[in-house]
């Protein structure tokens, strides 16, 4: 059975959640939901872990957290197991609650706990559950968007804190009325499927914790080991696009159509995490600060035209077959 690649170290930033079994729900009543925010706080003292931020959904949770010990998986395991135990004493209920084993991602640093918490702020309102999140009471979002009664454990300060105002709640409240034009640009900074931030916090994470020989039941590691080679990565892509991959080596000037294909296989290079700048402008024939003009090109194209991102999203979907 394959399980999931957990990296813990002391101070490690963490985007949590889990699933109900099956799709099924994992809260039936405020009860349910009022006893898994208490086993929170629980967890948090018990496994010395700081909490940001939370939502229950009816069929699963997030939390972004902070582990000051290396003891991810023990917290949550506990935590999983103790909320299926009263569950289904509750519920006069026995079996799996959770769907296998919950999923996490590293964040890289403090900056990137404002976007996460957003994301994780604003899944009652893309579920279409509520219209104002702020009707929406079984999220922390209450608490840092209108100042609403906290939790001890929950620590607000760290998010608050980055915004230097005066009424902080007031510019997280605008913050996250911004996220949702925003929301796409955060799946750019999520590498491996693993990290949240740049490319270098991925790659140094990576070269850290990640063996030569991956473990059989962890795909994520086989997944990072795979034959690399980039020439074979990127005449795969060129064969996917039907377009000339010597064409853009050699030539000075090529079409506005090539160009468009050209930008699209560096941008899927880049947003791959594998390579540097430098070795994405050594097989494109460019200089690094071009990568990064045309990395930054596509990105703000993708924002403003549909068929460019199908095609981006087609293409990778391809590559990943």
């Amino acid at each position: 059975m394959s399980r999931p690649w957990r990296i813990e170290f002391q101070g490690a930033l963490y985007h949590v959640l889990s699933r109900g079994n099956e799709l099924g729900d994992i809260f039936i009543d405020d009860k349910d939901r009022n006893g898994f925010i208490n086993l929170i706080g629980e967890m948090s003292d018990r496994f010395d872990v700081d909490i940001f931020a939370y939502v229950l959904m009816n069929n699963h949770y997030h939390i972004l957290l902070r582990t000051n010990n290396a003891n991810l998986s023990k917290a949550m395991q506990w935590m999983g197991v103790t909320y299926t135990r009263r569950f289904n004493n509750r519920h006069v209920r026995s079996g799996h609650l959770f769907q296998g084993r919950f999923k996490s991602l590293i964040i890289q640093n403090d900056a990137y706990l404002i976007q996460v918490s957003c994301y994780i702020h604003g899944n009652p309102m893309r579920a279409g559950i509520v219209k104002r999140l702020m009707d929406y009471k079984w999220s922390s979002y209450p608490i840092y968007a209108y100042s609403r009664k906290s939790p001890e454990w929950l620590q607000t300060i760290t998010i608050l804190s980055q915004f230097n105002a005066k009424n902080p709640h007031q510019v997280y409240r605008k913050k996250i009325q911004q996220y949702s034009g925003e929301e796409k640009s955060i799946f750019e900074d999520i590498h491996y499927g693993l990290f949240v931030g740049t490319t270098e916090f991925a790659d140094k994470l990576k070269s850290r914790f990640l063996k030569e020989t991956p473990h059989p039941e962890m795909p994520q590691q086989i997944k990072l080991l795979r034959d690399h080679d980039p020439e074979k990565l990127i005449n795969r892509i060129s064969k996917l696009l039907g377009c000339n991959l010597e064409a853009f080596r050699e030539s000075l000037r090529i079409s506005e159509t090539d160009k468009a294909d050209r930008d699209l296989m560096i941008y899927v290079l880049w947003n791959m995490g594998r390579f540097t700048n430098q070795k994405v402008a050594k097989l494109f024939g460019l200089s690094c600060s071009s990568v990064s003009r045309r990395v930054s090109i596509v990105r703000n194209r993708l924002r403003e035209d549909k068929i460019f991102k199908d095609k981006l999203d087609s293409l990778n979907a391809l590559i990943k077959m």
